[in-house]
């Protein structure tokens, strides 16, 4: 029995580190968060991120590291943009063509032919519908100044930030009308840049350079997209937010904002195809050279640059491109820049031949099980229902229903431990307080009518990965932000509203602005807590009284633990738990075992004695 109560010992001491780091570390993180995007967008309703320099040698770096880019142009006030003025003010100090769709609204900078002005019409800042929508993109000069652009190097006068373009008079960018900007170069090349943008957030932009002087010209198209700000709450490690990208026979490159600062630049190896970009939890920008599946030889690179305003860019600069004297060229690249909703990503994956594209959206490790779990299963079943509370339900039940072979088996053997409890009885009053005769003589018995001691504890550990992967799919898809279920629960990212200190909401004093979150029981966790005890106190008390005691305290932990976790998932597990308890029971009766609940709970509280296993 000693190993029992050392996998006992360790399962408490597990759950004891994942309480404090989640209440001491995570959520506090997470509200901060929270409470951040509110703040900034109270203070400035149209906020958005900002321009960047794409010439500097980034901090940390060695020139021969920035070289491959270092022709990236930029412009003067790019490297001061710090925020200063109010973004309103910033945009209307400048020509600018609208940008007007179903889901965005904002603007194209003519100086740069910049794309410096977005904002998500269906997302708002909190889930109050009258809040301030979400902005994806601000322009340099205004607070969190993020920028995107296209331009060219290798020739005095090419298009690049401070070169202003022509519109026709009264041009607005749609899904249903693209906009032409033209630029003359005084070299004799002309460039006329047909910018598109479908009906959900990718713009395609292709330039017609026409070469009317009387020798070829070689150039390099680049693209970068900059912001002068990072995160405001610290970096957790179940999300990443920050550089991102897919190049190379490498592929995958994820560099935190933090990181970035560390190494300065990142140059992976020379690339035909892929992406890049800089991703938030909800939202990102990303440039495809090329456009999807091109086969346009690029040099990719991440940076962070220190002089002026600091700023983090990603940026790509394509291979030197000749034009014949009288020739044309086209060139094309695309911008994402938007929600990561995980339909839309897959969707341009496969039409626009983006290489794993779908890699923008942090699934983790745990691919394999977290992506299926939303895009079979939990994402189809909100569609059919429009609850997603509903689809985790449901969700629950087919999990369930996949695992029912192994939870059965696990229960039977629990169930055959309650027959076997008046033999467990027999040799532990025949042995008395030598311990150790007593447990080889139970592990005999073990063995002899071929029951697993720990069996009990199978249907857990088999549900932990999901718990994770559902935690995983709640805390980083869009789809789950400000998703409402029934009742208090609007948001089923955010945790329970409720809190047993206000008598769930019938006494509003304000218990979340003195008391501390984990504290803060809701509904939810409560309900949780009682089916996890119901659950466990079904099982034949152990014969270790530190197990016992273990069996005694987990829900407490796990309730408070949950308590500040996403209302999603805590509606999972107490769903879970239910579903448990009836399989259990049913199991139970089925194989001729008394269950042991009300047995453990009068010996909980001193009112009669469980009989030991």
């Amino acid at each position: 029995m000693d190993n029992n109560r050392n996998l006992f010992l360790t399962i408490a001491l597990s759950v004891g580190i994942l309480s404090l780091w989640q209440i001491f570390y995570v959520n506090p993180r997470i509200e901060d968060q929270r409470q951040a995007e509110i703040a900034q967008q109270a203070a400035n309703p149209q906020t958005t991120p900002s321009s960047t320099a794409a010439g500097d040698i980034p901090a940390g770096s060695a020139t021969s590291n920035a070289a491959s880019n270092g022709d990236i142009p930029q412009a003067a006030s790019d490297s001061a943009a710090n925020g200063i003025a109010d973004r309103a003010s910033v945009l209307a100090s400048s020509e600018r063509v609208p940008i007007d769709t179903d889901l965005l609204k904002g603007s194209i900078n003519l100086k740069g032919a910049r794309f410096d002005d977005l904002s998500l019409k269906n997302y708002h800042v909190t889930v109050d519908k009258s809040s301030p929508i979400v902005d994806v993109l601000t322009p340099a000069g205004a607070d969190r100044a993020y920028i995107a652009e296209f331009g060219y190097a290798g020739f005095d006068g090419a298009p690049g930030p401070s070169t202003t373009w022509t519109a026709t008079s009264g041009a607005t960018l749609t899904s249903s009308s693209p906009v032409t900007l033209t630029y003359e170069a005084p070299n004799g090349l002309t460039f006329n840049r047909t910018i598109e943008i479908d009906d959900q957030y990718l713009f395609t932009i292709t330039d017609a350079v026409e070469n009317t002087g009387a020798e070829a010209v070689s150039i390099q198209n680049y693209g970068r997209t900059t912001r002068y700000f990072k995160p405001d709450t610290a970096p957790i490690f179940i999300l990443h937010e920050g550089m991102v990208g897919v190049t190379g026979e490498k592929g995958l490159l994820e560099t935190t904002f933090s990181e970035m600062e560390d190494d300065g630049s990142i140059t992976p190896d020379k690339s035909t195809d892929g992406w890049l970009g800089i991703t938030d939890k909800y939202w990102a920008t990303a440039l495809i050279p090329g456009g999807g599946g091109a086969q346009t030889p690029f040099q990719p690179r991440y940076s962070y640059f220190t002089q002026g305003t600091p700023r983090y860019q990603s940026d790509y600069l394509t291979d030197a491109i000749s034009i014949e004297a009288g020739a044309t060229t086209m060139v094309k690249a695309q911008l994402f820049a938007g929600a990561k909703k995980t339909s839309i990503i897959d969707a341009y994956e496969d039409s626009q031949g983006i290489r794993q594209f779908e890699l923008m959206i942090d699934w983790g490790w745990f691919h394999f099980i977290t992506k299926p779990l939303f895009t079979y299963i939990m994402n189809p079943l909100y569609e059919l229902i429009g609850n997603f509370g509903i689809a985790i339900l449901l969700t629950t039940v087919i999990v369930k229903a996949v695992f029912f072979p192994l939870a059965s088996k696990s229960y039977k053997s629990m169930a055959r431990m309650k027959v076997m409890q008046p033999k467990m009885a027999e040799i532990k009053e025949k042995y008395g307080d030598d311990r150790e005769k007593m447990q080889k003589a139970m592990m005999e018995l073990y063995k002899k009518e071929k029951i697993n001691p720990v069996a009990g504890c199978w249907p857990m550990l088999v549900q932990i990965p999901v718990f994770f992967a559902l935690y995983k799919v709640i805390y980083i898809t869009i789809e789950m932000r400000h998703a409402p279920f029934f009742g208090w629960i609007q948001d089923l990212s955010a945790p329970d509203p409720s809190s047993i200190w206000e008598l769930f909401g019938l006494i509003p004093w304000g218990a979340a602005d003195v008391l501390p979150p984990f504290v803060l029981l809701g509904v939810w966790p409560i309900l949780m807590g009682i089916t996890m005890f119901v659950q466990m106190q079904m099982n034949p008390a152990p014969p270790d009284p530190t197990q016992q005691m273990i069996f005694r305290w987990m829900p407490i932990v796990f309730t408070f633990m949950l308590s500040t976790f996403p209302a999603g998932l805590v509606i999972y597990w107490a769903w879970n738990n239910t579903l448990s308890i009836i399989q259990q029971g049913y199991i139970m009766k089925k194989n001729g075992a008394e269950i042991a609940l009300m047995d453990n709970v009068k010996a909980m509280f001193g009112k009669g004695s469980s009989k030991p296993s």
